[in-house]
């Protein structure tokens, strides 16, 4: 298939280009490579890519949709894996234009350019973020999310909001991805995973914030990779079953879904931490503090919707996961 995956120089974005491109797809790859976190990891991560004949990268900001569409010319895909943004919980606190720009006027682009080839499918990655102030745990995809507490989060609801009103008004398949913690080789340096592996293993002092108390659902990448292509591979049908009076949120009488992807296997905080200890060979140096602002206290995913509609969940352990990213990090960096 000929597939455009924006985001392709990021973390996720580069393990799904790769299978894509294993299996033969050809791929276009966009990505605006900000300097949020290092470039030269993104850079290394495109060089994966560099590879393939069947693959080939702009360098582009989806948000000028101008520059998006001279880019491509004539070339249309026949699916759209939508994977850029601009990440972060606490970064979208202090720069929230940036994520207006690159997480909603991207996305409207996005969805016009779909509109405008027709194409079978879009899947795009929402987060985890959006089930908020909701204590009901494990989050089903059918649970309210009307209460965010970050503008990352926000944002990512109205990827889904938009994402219906397209299913609906012309008749667009997509399929929202509720992305969970996701850790692994070529991890990104803002994340958890990346700066504890690090800290540690440079032995320096580690902030543990909520005084340990946070809980998360730690998914490793080829999961999320291998369960993201089988969704994009299926493309988003109209719920038959859809009933108007008792309307359910992750299905539509549209063409449009959203499911979880998470490990289904939630973790404490300094569960996690002693299992990064254990792979680097090393105690941290741990500095508690109070949580902070738009972090919430557990995520944890019902993921028996992705299991229904594509025969897959993500089930590697946290041990296993752990000790593939501390090999890949001592790789990299020569440590």
């Amino acid at each position: 298939m000929k597939i455009l995956l924006t985001g392709a120089a990021g973390f996720i974005g580069m393990h799904a280009a790769l299978r894509l491109l294993q299996r033969g797809d050809e791929v276009v790859g966009i990505d605006n490579i900000t300097p949020y976190y290092e470039v030269s990891l993104k850079r290394a991560r495109l060089a994966q890519l560099a590879a393939y004949p069947n693959f080939r990268f702009i360098e582009q900001d989806l948000a000028d949709l101008a520059g998006v569409q001279a880019a491509l010319g004539d070339w249309k895909p026949q699916r759209v894996l939508h994977l850029a943004a601009q990440p972060g919980v606490r970064y979208s606190i202090e720069h929230p234009h940036t994520y207006a720009q690159a997480n909603l006027v991207a996305f409207l682009n996005v969805l016009e350019l779909c509109r405008g080839w027709q194409v079978e499918h879009l899947a795009y990655a929402s987060s985890s973020s959006v089930y908020g102030a909701n204590a009901q745990l494990p989050f089903s995809e059918d649970h309210s999310v009307d209460h965010p507490v970050s503008l990352y989060a926000a944002t990512k609801k109205a990827n889904e909001l938009m994402a219906h009103t397209y299913s609906h008004l012309y008749q667009l398949p997509t399929s929202g991805l509720r992305f969970f913690t996701v850790y692994g080789p070529w991890g990104r340096p803002d994340m958890a995973p990346f700066k504890f592996v690090k800290a540690i293993s440079e032995g320096r002092t580690i902030d543990i914030y909520n005084y340990g108390r946070q809980m998360r659902d730690f998914t490793f990448v080829d999961d999320i990779v291998e369960s993201t292509i089988r969704v994009l591979d299926k493309p988003a049908t109209p719920d038959a079953d859809f009933d108007r009076l008792q309307p359910r949120s992750s299905t539509s009488f549209a063409p449009y879904r959203v499911f979880n992807i998470g490990n289904s296997d939630p973790v404490q905080l300094m569960d996690f931490v002693s299992t990064i200890e254990q792979a680097v060979g090393r105690e941290a140096d741990k500095r508690m503090l109070p949580a902070q602002p738009g972090d919430v206290e557990a995520t944890y995913a019902d993921t028996s919707a992705l299991r229904d509609w594509v025969g897959f969940q993500p089930a590697t352990p946290l041990k296993d996961g752990v000790a593939r990213f501390v090999d890949w990090y001592r790789s990299y960096y020569g440590q």
